[in-house]
């Protein structure tokens, strides 16, 4: 018997095909005599970022950062802790942060400040969804494809405890207990 629960569509392929475009074009536009670092948070951000950097127009590095909140399962831990560090130098550099999702705020702050405290001259958030009913921690995001709802959101890279990372689309998932 599978206890695993079904996912239901929120946003489908094409609908996130038509936002990676628009945020990909807002980025070439702001940054279109810059060279910007693009950081990924791993692990949840690498589909939505190769998708978005495929479709910007303009010189950029890549880079990925780990960071983790989470336990197994479904809530924050709340401690933030540095899996995996950046390989790269970012002073004085232009750093567009590629996540997600942005749910409580506890990650990303954390990573903000980070960035800040090794002297990044720009950091933009380019974030795939955003959940604003959980958010404990106020965050600007520059680039914002989907607010979504107090659901649990998988697919299209973002998973529930290492599943449906695969869909190729943003779904829900109800989760009991």
């Amino acid at each position: 018997m599978n206890s695993q629960p079904k996912p239901s569509i929120l946003f489908d392929r094409k609908e996130i095909e038509k936002t990676v475009r628009r945020l990909a074009g807002e980025i070439t536009d702001d940054y279109h005599a810059k060279h910007p670092l693009m950081l990924g948070i791993l692990k949840g951000s690498f589909i939505f970022m190769a998708d978005l950097v495929r479709l910007i127009n303009i010189p950029v590095e890549i880079e990925f950062i780990r960071l983790s909140s989470y336990g197994q399962g479904r809530s924050t831990a709340g401690e933030i802790k540095m899996v995996h560090g950046l390989r790269t130098t970012i002073v004085n550099r232009d750093i567009i942060i590629v996540e997600d999702i942005v749910d409580t705020g506890l990650t990303t702050s954390f990573l903000i400040d980070y960035l800040w405290k090794r002297k990044a001259r720009s950091v933009k958030l380019c974030t795939l969804t955003d959940k604003p009913s959980r958010r404990k921690i106020p965050v600007n995001i520059d680039y914002l494809g989907f607010t979504v709802p107090n659901k649990f959101i998988v697919g299209y890279g973002i998973d529930w405890d290492e599943k449906f990372r695969y869909l190729p689309d943003i779904c829900f998932v109800e989760v009991k207990g």
